[in-house]
Order: C-alpha cells, then sequence, then structure tokens
C-alpha cells in the first residue's frame, strides 16, 4: 500500500498512513511539545460531512457521552462518565494533565446510560431518558439474546432487555470484575462474538512505557476473552497498550481494534492504529513498536518478545487519539459502504494537531484497501477553536452514523440525503 500524507489537518502531511507507514527517527526531549485545545461552543455551527449527507445533533446538554449502541429497535443507547484515579508520577505528568484537561469538558460526568428514541423514524429523537443510572464510568457497550452488557471501568455487568424498554428493570448483574487499581487508562472497550457467547474487553496499560513496573501492568494492554454465561475470562490478544475501541467485521467475523500507541517520542512516533486481533498474538508494547522497533527506554529489554511481535495492519498517524470504531454497512451509500469509521478525539501533545475527526477506511476482502477519508471534520478549526471531539461512532442499519462528542456533550447523526 502507498504511503498517504494528505489528510486536511494542520500538521497532518508528516504523517504516514497504511500498512507501511515510513517511521522517523526518535525524539527525546525534556518535554513533550503540546497544544491546548481551545473549546468553544457550537452556536450555529455544525461539523462538516460529505456532499450528499447530511449531520443532525440528536441530542445535546449529556454528561460526557464517550460510546453508543443501536439496538434493534433503533434506539440509541448512549454510555456517559469520566473514570481514571491514576496519580500523576512526575512534574511532566502533571503539566501534561493541565495541558490535556483545558482541552476537555468541564461537565461531570454521567456515570449512566441514556436511551434516545426516533419514533416515527424521521431522525429526530423526540425521546431523551435515562436508562440506568449509579454506573462507575461505563463505556464499552454490547447486545446479544435480550441482554445489554456494560463494562465499566471495574467491572463488566448486564441488564436484561425487553424490546422497547426504556428504564432498566432492575440492577445490574455483575458478570466479571475488570483491572481497575490505578487505572491510567481506564476506558473498557467491547465487542461481542457473533454468536453472543463471549465479549472481548480492551485493557489498557497503566503507564506510557512502564514507569510504574511492571508489577502494576500485570493484566493490562491486553484484550480479555469473557465467557459471558460463567465470566471466566482469559488474555485473548497482549502487547496493545490501549486498545480504545473494538469491532467485528461483519463479513469475516474478525475481531479489529484501533489502538492509542506510547508517547514522548517525537510528534511523529508512534502511529496509532487500526488492527486485526489475532488469538494469542503479541503486539508489541512496552518493549517495542510497529513490528520489532525497539523502544529503548523500556528495561529490561525482551528480544524473545520483540521477535514475536506482531506490525499492525494500518496506521492512523502518530496522536490523533483514535477512540471509535465501526464497520459500514451498503445503507451508508455506495462510496462509504465496505470499510471503518474511526472516531479521533484528537492530539494534544503535538505542536501541529491531528485528529479531531472521523475518517473513513476502505475495505476490500476484509482487509484496509486504501488511503483514509475525511468522513466528519470541521470540530477543530485553523485558528484552535476547538467545538467537539469525537469519541465513539457506531453504524446505524438503517443508514446513519451516530457519533458521540465529548466536548460539546452532543451526540451526532449523519446521514445519507435521501
Amino acid at each position: 500500500m502507498l504511503l498517504i500524507s494528505a489528510c486536511t489537518n494542520e500538521g497532518a502531511s508528516t504523517q504516514a498512513y497504511g500498512a507501511d507507514p515510513k517511521l522517523p527517527e526518535p525524539e527525546r526531549g525534556l518535554l513533550p511539545s503540546m497544544k491546548i485545545a481551545e473549546p468553544e461552543a457550537w452556536g450555529n455551527q455544525k461539523p462538516t460531512v460529505p456532499k450528499g449527507y447530511t449531520i443532525t445533533a440528536i441530542a445535546t446538554d449529556l454528561k460526557i457521552p464517550r460510546q453508543t449502541l443501536v439496538l434493534p429497535n433503533g434506539d440509541i443507547l448512549v454510555a456517559e462518565g469520566r473514570g481514571g484515579s491514576a496519580a500523576k508520577l512526575k512534574p511532566k505528568d502533571v503539566i501534561a494533565g493541565y495541558i490535556k484537561a483545558q482541552g476537555n469538558t468541564k461537565v461531570k460526568g454521567g456515570n449512566r446510560l441514556t436511551l434516545l428514541r426516533d419514533a416515527d423514524g424521521d431522525g429526530v429523537y423526540e425521546l431523551k431518558t435515562v436508562f440506568a443510572e449509579n454506573l462507575n464510568a461505563p463505556y464499552g457497550l454490547a447486545f446479544a439474546s435480550n441482554t445489554l452488557y456494560v463494562a465499566n471501568q471495574d467491572e463488566l455487568v448486564s441488564f436484561a432487555y425487553q424490546p422497547g424498554q426504556t428504564k432498566a428493570g432492575g440492577p445490574p448483574k455483575s458478570i466479571a470484575k475488570l483491572p481497575s487499581e490505578i487505572n491510567h487508562h481506564w476506558t473498557k472497550a467491547m465487542t461481542i462474538s457473533p454468536d453472543g457467547r463471549y465479549v472481548y474487553v480492551g485493557i489498557g496499560s497503566n503507564s506510557n512505557i512502564t514507569e510504574r513496573g511492571m508489577e502494576a501492568e500485570v493484566d493490562r494492554a491486553l484484550v480479555w476473552q469473557i465467557d459471558v454465561q460463567t465470566g471466566a475470562y482469559k488474555p485473548y490478544a497482549t502487547g496493545l497498550r490501549n486498545p480504545t475501541a473494538l469491532a467485528m467485521h461483519p463479513e469475516t467475523g474478525q475481531l479489529w481494534s484501533v489502538v492509542n500507541e506510547r508517547d514522548e517520542l517525537g510528534p511523529d512516533l508512534v502511529p496509532d492504529y487500526l488492527t486485526s486481533v489475532r488469538e494469542g498474538g503479541f503486539y508489541g508494547w512496552p518493549y517495542s513498536y510497529w513490528g520489532q522497533n525497539v523502544d529503548p527506554r523500556v528495561m529490561p529489554q525482551d528480544p524473545k518478545k520483540v521477535a514475536a511481535a506482531i506490525k499492525p495492519d494500518y496506521s492512523l498517524g502518530s496522536h490523533v487519539a483514535a477512540l471509535g470504531l465501526d464497520f459500514s454497512r451498503p445503507t451508508m451509500g455506495a462510496a462509504f459502504a465496505q470499510g471503518a469509521f474511526v472516531g479521533e478525539h484528537g492530539s494534544w501533545n503535538r505542536a501541529n494537531p491531528v485528529g479531531y475527526k472521523v475518517i473513513f477506511v476502505p475495505f476490500a476482502n476484509g482487509r484496509p484497501s486504501g488511503a483514509p477519508v475525511d468522513f466528519v471534520t470541521g470540530f477543530r478549526d485553523g485558528e484552535g477553536k476547538t467545538r467537539g471531539r469525537p469519541v465513539g461512532v457506531t453504524v446505524d442499519p438503517r443508514g446513519a452514523l451516530i457519533v458521540a462528542d465529548d466536548l460539546a456533550n452532543t451526540v451526532w447523526r449523519v446521514a445519507p440525503n435521501r
């Protein structure tokens, strides 16, 4: 695949995309480059979408919407919350935390699920109601066999669900505890197997590159496979620094993930990526990146692990902070019928910001097959004003992309004009 460097964001011209990106030499410094996102209200403006598509805000005034799920009857569930409790280790962590906080919403996380309903199918969601509350930073959502699965930051739980239900019938049932000590990366991404037997949960690392020691990384930087009937779990794949979204390819049944890679090696390292996730596979963290590129900061090294590291399938560019993933359907229109939508939350540690958009990666025969295409843009302008930051992306089978925006606390709907 040819290297592509033609995305529209300022600074993207130095980024490499695709299956074989040309990686620069690492750059080390006292502090990484940082750029504050300057939040500003949308007002009368909206994000930009391709010609032939319309974007609509279908829910506003939410409490940090992260991921969404479209139920069989068309209702949308929105997971709202903010987690994490990691203490700052070094002065640079305090500085970075301050920088990042400037670009985040000041709204308190809802720790809840909100249900949206469009009763007559006209694209206007007349009902917005709390489906379940008193959760603990819910993030990953999945559904099968009249059961709703929710990945809190500390526990996988489930709710019995009846078609048309607008409120949970009781408290959630615990299925399995999830690693939550420290929770440097707290989000627990999730998807479900085609037969509904297993959920796959992404568990991020507790550091950038093991600053807290390897003992803090037990059951971290991996994907768990959990039996929803028994709660039994096992590592499905390892060495994934922060798998922030998971999805099953609708034709092949293959598990895919977007992964946020390590920081402090320069503005163009290390690429965040989209990859298939192989059972038993090791993807490099912390010892190496993009296959066998050794990270010399990690001691002691493990040459056998490095030799076994799988190179990811597709570079998304460095520091784009991909947090959303879903596969398209023909109902999204011919130009976007086969491929993956990726929500990019946007960089904070880069002088020239990247991300802050939703892209489309075309697929053919179950694999990425071309350059990324901008699908939803305009979240950040050339003056640094940031009106939104996309997180989860979910394809509604009826023909729409649902985008959670956790800065504007809005859920957007992008649909082909009909």
